[in-house]
């Protein structure tokens, strides 16, 4: 259930200052130079234009469908309430008293909590915040599993993960300085957990930051936390998932169990961590309208960061440890996508993720039955992603499909994928089907 205004404003403590600087107040202040209302730039129509041809956007997991009304409702009741119309800051831990109570820090509690639950945390042991990205989201997993491992060991960890990583986490590897450990993969793209545990053997030195990828950026593929924990199990290490666009529609589907964090052991039946932190992103399946991300751990976790993270910096003037790299950090997106984490919500994602599954069915079926050249892929029943020998250039453009020269055969052959997101009815995939018969 949303949010009414009084309750909102009540948690923030923002009623005095909106009253005070309300956009009415303000606007009935003199202006030394008042301006004309801007115009709209030159090129708006091609904006418009772009806009209807957003459907066929194929090639990234960008989910383009239209925000419906009850979404631009929310956003016009917090406008209603003062948020959003002078500066509110997310700086600091949601979990903890704020300072600055100019926050939206109890949506951001409350979506965190809830997906929290989603994803298998243990009620009360959770923590996490709303970041900028995806990638803003892995780089705290990746800070945060080195920090820890660290403090433990008094031994920087070297990180594991394959080629078929997102490239955020080879830009993050460098950024954190840490010693990258290549793993094998199997054909599908997974990780080989047989060839990780020969690499944890031949760094036994050193605690492992591993990087396990729920859905691989080109191929789909999955790699598999039971085996991975398994390798682990003995060895000082922390695990992360990086599940950008799977993340978001796993939880909705009969493969819930893939991102559960907490799972029965086989022999003992006692509840096991089966991973340390999760990243997804709010822009990939839930179709929110700037780049965000979750970042979800347990609060134990978090604690064990804090102690070490804390030495590092002195943050006295706002009263607390914030827990985050950012300092300052974005108040409006937490409160808009608290949208996303409401029961309506939840059976809407249900639908979505059941329509993609189904639509790359079938985009493969009819692929492989009428394209057998193109040699269509799918790496697995979870995944939302068909991959295929390159079409023409004027299929590659028209749908903009990403390409990616792979392995086959020993030689690379460029491949292109089409990633099945909510707005690709079938409509739009009978098009493309008729179009690759075209050229």
């Amino acid at each position: 259930m949303l949010m009414n205004r009084r309750q909102f404003l009540s948690m923030t403590g923002a009623t005095a200052l909106v009253a005070v600087c309300s956009p009415h107040a303000l606007a009935a202040q003199p202006l030394a130079h008042r301006q004309s209302q801007p115009k709209a730039p030159a090129d708006l129509n091609a904006l418009q234009n772009l806009a209807r041809q957003k459907d066929k956007l194929l090639g990234y997991p960008i989910n383009m469908t239209t925000l419906p009304d009850t979404f631009l409702d929310w956003r016009n009741e917090l406008a209603r309430a003062g948020f959003n119309r002078f500066a509110f800051n997310n700086v600091g831990n949601p979990y903890d008293q704020s300072h600055i109570p100019f926050n939206c820090h109890p949506f951001e509690r409350e979506l965190i909590d809830r997906f929290g639950a989603i994803y298998g945390f243990s009620p009360g042991n959770i923590w996490g915040f709303l970041s900028n990205s995806g990638t803003d989201s892995n780089m705290h997993g990746l800070y945060m599993g080195r920090t820890i491992l660290h403090s433990r060991t008094g031994v920087m960890p070297k990180i594991y993960f394959t080629q078929e990583a997102h490239y955020s986490i080879q830009i993050l590897r460098d950024l954190l300085h840490l010693d990258w450990v290549v793993v094998g993969t199997k054909p599908d793209g997974g990780m080989d957990a047989d060839d990780l545990e020969r690499q944890l053997n031949a760094n036994p030195n050193h605690p492992a930051l591993v990087v396990a990828t729920i859905g691989t950026t080109f191929k789909g593929a999955i790699d598999s936390v039971d085996e991975i924990q398994a390798k682990l199990k003995g060895r000082e290490s922390y695990l992360h998932l990086d599940a950008a666009l799977f993340g978001g529609y796993l939880p909705h589907t009969n493969f819930a169990a893939e991102l559960l964090h907490e799972a029965a052991d086989p022999v003992t039946g006692k509840k096991r961590q089966r991973y340390d932190s999760i990243a997804v992103s709010c822009h990939k399946f839930f179709g929110f309208p700037s780049p965000a991300g979750l970042f979800i751990t347990p609060r134990t976790n978090f604690e064990a960061f804090l102690a070490p993270f804390s030495k590092i910096h002195d943050p006295e003037y706002v009263h607390q440890v914030p827990g985050t790299i950012t300092c300052s950090r974005d108040a409006v997106k937490p409160a808009e996508f608290y949208f996303f984490s409401t029961e309506s919500a939840f059976a809407q994602q249900t639908a979505d993720a059941k329509a993609i599954l189904d639509n790359a069915a079938y985009l493969l079926k009819e692929m492989t039955n009428h394209y057998p050249h193109l040699q269509a892929i799918r790496a697995n029943g979870r995944s939302n992603i068909v991959y295929f020998r390159k079409p023409s250039e004027a299929v590659v453009n028209r749908y903009s499909l990403a390409t990616m020269r792979l392995d086959s055969g020993g030689q690379l052959t460029p491949y292109a994928h089409v990633v099945v997101m909510p707005h690709a009815k079938k409509e739009i995939l009978d098009q493309f089907l008729t179009d690759l018969g075209k050229v």
